[in-house]
């Protein structure tokens, strides 16, 4: 599948209709106060950068962002693919694409949040592939079981 990756406003009806689809699809996964969605108001936040899929008719199919948290820490946020694109690769160009704006931005380590469990296997292995390990809890996530980290190291630390 041939699909163009562009940084976009998150401030847009398909970009809420793909936020709708990952809450609809994490909220059965764990419970409620173990899940740290961004809204899409949140990712227009200046920190924030939104990476949106889609395909050659223009369709949103998925969306990443990445979100500044230090001049040498950034998180992936809200990485999502639509359940007819996943298994086409969309997921690990929309994480390379994350990655490339880190290393510009002169990040030094790319972290990440997500589930753990049962129906999250298929984003691990996006992560691993693309050459994410696990690592333990940051910033303020707690450490509740529900929750695996991940991280790259993109340059070493000054």
């Amino acid at each position: 599948m041939a699909v163009t990756i562009a940084v976009e406003t998150p401030l847009q009806d398909d970009v809420r209709e793909l936020v709708k689809q990952l809450n609809a699809y994490l909220n059965p996964l764990s419970p409620p106060e173990f899940q740290f969605q961004m809204s899409v108001e949140q990712m227009a936040d200046p920190a924030t950068t939104l990476f949106v899929a889609r395909d050659e008719t223009g369709r949103a199919v998925g969306m990443g962002a990445l979100k500044v948290e230090t001049p040498d820490m950034a998180e992936v946020k809200r990485m999502f693919t639509l359940p007819e694109v996943r298994g086409q690769r969309v997921g690990s160009a929309l994480l390379a694409a994350v990655e490339r704006l880190a290393r510009e931005k002169g990040i030094a380590v790319l972290k990440l949040e997500t589930g753990e469990g049962e129906g999250f296997e298929p984003a691990h292995r996006v992560y691993t592939r693309g050459g994410f390990t696990r690592c333990g809890a940051f910033l303020d996530y707690p450490d509740s079981g529900y929750s695996a980290f991940f991280e790259k190291r993109l340059r070493q630390l000054r």
